[in-house]
């Protein structure tokens, strides 16, 4: 045939370390029909600071891939909820080849066609808490590519009808498909008049919707005569795929006939007519006819391909004994994302008769269903039962409904058929099913009543059964939970939700609690990170005691907002908000940021070198007011609580947020002590006391607090550490709050001069930046 070759490529991402699905990277493709082979392409490198990360260390990466709907990944091996189906897919490990980069690929064989999807994470980490900017951090990036080869003009069969072929030596096989609408029941493949060397040397496969396998339905054609394959219970609205292929050695050429003969249901004395209108497609039982009075059994023949003559039909074996009953269709109402119900009519009470099963369908649309919870529940009305001992199963299949037999009705399973399994009876009245990332398409649910007896289960007589039918699509499994987050996810185009877990809880749903955290720790951890910010009452006092009114503001204002922020920020059921979260959280950075550019401020004082300088020009222009009111602590206070507010809007967790005022105010205190040094000839301050009891504990502390806060913090220990840092810091500020002086007396000023009209007063005591009034002289020097 004749293979044409498309290609998909997705824009590199950045993997995290897996924590919940929340965290990983989803990836979405579309394989085309008739697909013979998909190639993945997974490129994989790392960046440090916008280059090669070549020092980055090597860390695995897991790639998950699945066919119709998202994986349904547990790395972490935890529990799932209660009555939850898990989907099967499939996982690849990467290792590195190359000291920045390396490429896995992945081959699919015939793959199904429709929608793809690839998961991918790295290993989960050890939970270190790492301020954003203090190092250029390991960066790996994701980057799948997909290739896909597939046939163009596969040739179609029509049912009933005789395809005749001849295989030259040259070639190994020959590939067909057929359409299955619904209701069909069985798929009979024949393989008729084969004629070769050696007998019929032939293999005959088939399978639903992609081309055949080696481990697909087969039958060996020259042990069996003649050579038909049954499929009961087919996929419907599906192509079925039929590969003829010769056995390996076989020279000369081979003929043979190839016809389908399709099964239909709701008419079991009739076959499938060769030839089906547009309304026999649709999901319609046969009881409620066809569009425009035609029936099934009276459709027209097709019209012959150019160039080719009508194949003859073949007569049909009728298939008594295989039957179907009507389906009847939910109603779809959607509320929101992923909140969708499906309403039965004449519901949601079901009546189950004895002698025959109720089969629901529910349609879940392409992509737009996948990417929540499909939940199924049945509450069985035990006064319905009229106290004989009935079960009621349900059988949850995808794309074709299961009800040939009693025994397939308990199980749910056949050799090529596999569905969710439901029951309730009087003992146990209520059965729930839940499906993260269901398949699209249409759910078939089956429900039939049977009686319990000696010899197992039997059908039935006169009980008809009453049953609550429920079923609805959701975000998430019980929305998380207490100890969860349901959070709406978008990877392009395509929506998905999954749980974000807290306070140790783990799971698809967070109902893991083998690592959750107990009431009293989490009580503990509260108080811990609230009451250390007590400590501020200290320099509070010390703040207002030294007519720092400015400073106690400042403080009082960090304390209150750290306080009832980390009473809010709590991840378990210990939490109390008295606003908006966004806004506590913005008010306690504002505060801590500002706590310490008043500090360092306040420590350089300003206000007396300015002052010393302009005193120094007696008779200097009067343009000297503007950089003594420029250079008052009050306009640096106000400047800074303008510019720390913009920069924490711009980025919160920046670590430039808190070095830069910091360096900026060390900078001009380092200035503004120079300049006294240089001034006086004399270290500023110029008493060792200030410096071995006051600023070098002072600077200590808060390097060490510092140095926890960038360092040493994980999420295992950050309430203890945190509190640590609250306490750290709130001392720091204690010791290096600059005294304020008291002078003993009053001194009359000194005659003024003309000038400005200023009166400039420098308290000699003040500069200095003694504690005790009585180690220096009080000088008080008045000029204009």
């Amino acid at each position: 045939g004749l293979f044409v070759t498309d290609y998909f490529t997705r824009t590199p991402r950045k993997l995290s370390p897996f924590r919940s699905f929340a965290s990983i990277e989803l990836f979405h493709f579309h394989i085309p029909e008739d697909t013979v082979i998909a190639v993945w392409n997974l490129i994989t490198f790392k960046e440090q600071g916008g280059t090669f990360g070549d020092q980055c260390p090597d860390r695995s990466i897991t790639v998950y891939f699945r066919s119709g709907a998202p994986s349904v990944i547990n790395p972490l091996h935890t529990h799932f909820p209660r009555d939850t189906a898990v989907p099967g897919s499939f996982a690849l490990t990467l290792t590195w080849t190359l000291p920045n980069r390396t490429t896995g690929v992945f081959n699919v064989t015939s793959p199904l066609p429709g929608d793809w999807f690839l998961a991918a994470h790295l290993p989960k980490d050890e939970g270190k808490i790492s301020v954003k900017g203090l190092y250029e951090e390991c960066q790996y990036l994701f980057q799948p590519q997909l290739i896909v080869q597939r046939l163009v003009n596969i040739a179609v069969l029509y049912p009933g009808y005789i395809t005749e072929q001849s295989m030259a030596p040259h070639n190994r096989s020959c590939l067909y498909k057929v359409f299955v609408p619904s209701y069909t029941s069985r798929v009979l493949v024949e393989v008729l008049r084969c004629r070769g060397v050696e007998g019929c040397p032939l293999w005959l496969r088939v399978r639903a919707k992609a081309p055949p396998l080696h481990n697909s339905t087969a039958l060996d054609c020259r042990e069996h005569t003649p050579c038909q394959l049954a499929l009961d219970l087919p996929f419907w609205q599906h192509w079925y795929y039929v590969l003829v292929e010769k056995h390996p050695g076989v020279p000369g050429t081979v003929s043979f006939q190839v016809t389908v003969q399709l099964t239909d249901c709701s008419r079991p004395s009739l076959a499938r007519p060769p030839f089906l209108p547009s309304s026999a497609s649709m999901n319609m039982p046969h009881s409620f006819g066809a569009l425009g009075g035609l029936a099934l059994g009276d459709s027209p023949p097709p019209a012959s391909p150019n160039g080719t003559k009508h194949p003859d039909p073949i007569p049909t074996a009728s298939s008594a004994g295989e039957q179907c009953w009507p389906v009847r269709p939910t109603l779809r109402n959607e509320l929101d994302t992923f909140s969708v119900h499906f309403y039965i009519f004449f519901g949601p009470n079901v009546s189950v008769p004895p002698d025959r099963p109720a089969v629901f369908v529910i349609n879940l649309l392409p992509v737009l269903d996948s990417g929540g919870v499909l939940n199924l529940e049945l509450r069985l009305n035990v006064s319905s039962l009229c106290g004989e001992n009935v079960t009621v199963f349900g059988c949850l299949n995808h794309e074709v409904p299961l009800t040939s037999s009693d025994n397939t009705s308990v199980t749910c399973e056949t050799e090529s058929l596999a569905g969710f399994l439901l029951s309730v009876n009087a003992t146990a009245s209520l059965s729930r099913l839940r499906i993260p990332y269901p398949q699209t398409g249409s759910w078939y649910l089956s429900l039939r009543s049977l009686c319990a007896t000696e010899h197992g289960f039997e059908p039935c007589t006169n009980v008809t059964a009453e049953v609550y039918l429920r079923a609805y699509l959701s975000p998430c499994i019980n929305d998380c939970g207490i100890y969860g987050q349901c959070k709406l996810l978008r990877t392009n185009n395509y929506l998905y939700a999954a749980c974000e877990c807290k306070a140790g809880w783990n799971g698809w749903g967070c109902t893991d609690n083998a690592e959750a955290f107990s009431y009293g720790f989490q009580l503990l951890s509260t108080l811990l990170l609230c009451l250390s910010n007590v400590m501020f009452v200290p320099p509070v006092a010390i703040a207002v005691r030294s007519h720092y009114l400015m400073e106690a503001a400042v403080y009082i204002f960090t304390m209150f907002f750290s306080t009832f922020y980390h009473a809010c920020d709590q991840p378990g059921i210990v939490v109390f908000c008295i606003m908006e979260y966004d806004v506590l959280q913005f008010c306690d950075f504002l505060g801590s940021l500002m706590s310490v550019w008043v500090t360092v401020i306040a420590m350089a004082r300003l206000q007396p070198v300015v002052k010393q300088a302009s005193a120094g020009r007696g008779r200097a222009e009067c343009a000297w007011r503007v950089l003594i009111l420029m250079g008052a602590p009050q306009v640096l206070y106000l400047l800074g609580a303008m510019l720390l507010s913009m920069a924490l809007q711009m980025d919160r967790h920046g670590l430039w947020n808190l070095l830069g005022p910091s360096l900026f105010a060390l900078g001009i205190m380092a200035i503004a002590w120079t300049a006294r040094t240089i001034r006086r000839r004399h270290c500023y301050p110029p008493t060792w006391k200030r410096w071995a009891f006051y600023l070098c504990p002072g600077a200590l502390i808060a390097a060490a607090a510092v140095l926890l806060y960038a360092f040493v913090e994980t999420e295992e220990n950050y309430f203890y550490i945190h509190s640590i840092w609250h306490l750290l810091i709130a001392g720091s500020v204690g010791f290096l709050l600059p005294p304020r002086a008291k002078p003993s007396g009053r001194l009359g000023p000194l005659p003024r001069r003309k000038g400005c009209g200023y009166q400039l007063c420098v308290n000699e005591q003040e500069e200095l930046g003694l504690v005790d009034p009585a180690v220096a002289s009080i000088n008080s020097i008045c000029t204009s």
